[in-house]
């Protein structure tokens, strides 16, 4: 969707370049059958050049492309109304970027999804302190399978996380029967005092949504937004609490291996493939058992502490699983690059998201 507003700007820019090219006769231009003058013809071209502008910003995903759209729209209709017989359909193309335009100046303000979850972030990043190897005595008392886990990664002599930045790009789906949205996420988790930031951009036909999930302290809430402006979720309460322990516990597992050797999980050995686990974060219990590979990977995760909720109301327990796949080194540390969250519920197996982790990086100071 992003590329075809894109080139929607590069066109209604080039068109802009008629009402220039009449006004120096630089071309016969029978479309336009009002004379311009000259100084309309310049206002013309710098409407295009700031239209094209915007399109590099955009395509750079620099955030104030906006504020030169507005710029180049304004004076886009300006113009239009002064040739209206001949440039009068230019106004729809102006109403569709302008659009845009208004979510990401939503999108801007101190109240957005995006500046809460920087905001929080930024809260938490000058925290790190002097971080310690992961020895091998670290791993001692965790049952052989997560050991061997541990050394698969690369999590033991790598420094201990104490937080970590995770970019995905993938697709979910609110029911079974639902079409696929695509998504992008970025997240920080922190584990020093726990938190989970959790920040979604996603589009359905084209129409964009974005979610901030935040578990800071031992509570949790997941808000989701049409447009920036309508909210159509916003889910908190003891299930949520729980749920985003389990959510927490699985990031630990998957991306963060290093903080499994914290004390305070209490393992339990089944076999020499599987191990059980309770996790506990100010005052939210939750059990999980995973499941590895001969050769040490972690491939799924499954708890029954997790509630699938499609409005943020109503809760409904099912055991929860993310099996995961596709070990690739992400700077010296093996991580699953590729990841489900699936359902078990009374009708069948549910995949409602699938994640393909582009980047991630570990004790991070500064905002990206």
């Amino acid at each position: 969707m992003k590329a075809v507003f894109l080139i929607f700007i590069l066109i209604h820019g080039l068109i802009h370049l008629l009402g220039f090219t009449k006004a120096f006769q630089l071309a016969d231009v029978s479309q336009l059958t009002q004379p311009v003058s000259k100084p309309a013809g310049i206002l013309w071209l710098l409407t295009a050049v700031l239209l094209w502008v915007s399109f590099c910003f955009l395509l750079l995903n620099n955030h104030s492309w906006w504020i030169v759209a507005v710029t180049a729209v304004l004076l886009s209709q300006f113009l239009i109304i002064q040739s209206w017989t001949d440039a009068k359909f230019g106004s729809i193309a102006n109403v569709i970027i302008l659009l845009p335009i208004i979510v990401s100046f939503i999108n801007a303000l101190p109240s957005s999804f995006q500046n809460r979850y920087k905001t929080e972030v930024e809260k938490r990043l000058n925290r790190i302190s002097v971080i310690s190897i992961v020895s091998q005595e670290d791993t001692q008392h965790l049952p052989d399978p997560v050991q061997k886990y541990l050394h698969y990664v690369g999590a033991v002599g790598k420094p201990k996380v104490q937080n970590f930045r995770a970019v995905f790009r993938g697709g979910m789906k609110r029911t079974m029967e639902a079409n696929w949205m695509n998504i992008s996420s970025q997240q920080y988790d922190f584990f020093d005092d726990p938190a989970r930031l959790f920040y979604i951009e996603s589009t359905l036909f084209g129409i964009p949504f974005d979610g901030l999930h935040v578990y800071v302290g031992n509570s949790a809430t997941m808000q989701i937004k049409v447009a920036s402006v309508f909210q159509v979720v916003d889910a908190k309460g003891e299930k949520m609490n729980q749920g985003e322990t389990v959510t927490l516990f699985n990031d630990m597992c998957l991306m963060a291996p290093a903080t499994l050797i914290d004390k305070t999980i209490q393992w339990e050995t089944v076999d020499s493939l599987t191990a059980k686990a309770k996790f506990t974060n100010k005052g939210n219990t939750i059990t999980a058992l995973l499941s590895f590979s001969e050769k040490g990977e972690l491939t799924n995760f499954i708890s029954n502490d997790r509630y699938h909720s499609a409005d943020g109301t109503i809760y409904t327990s099912y055991p929860w699983s993310t099996p995961v796949k596709d070990y690739k080194d992400f700077g010296g540390r093996r991580i699953p690059a590729y990841g489900e969250a699936i359902w078990h519920t009374s009708d069948g197996e549910y995949s409602y998201a699938k994640f393909n982790l582009v980047e991630i990086e570990y004790n991070c100071k500064e905002f990206r």
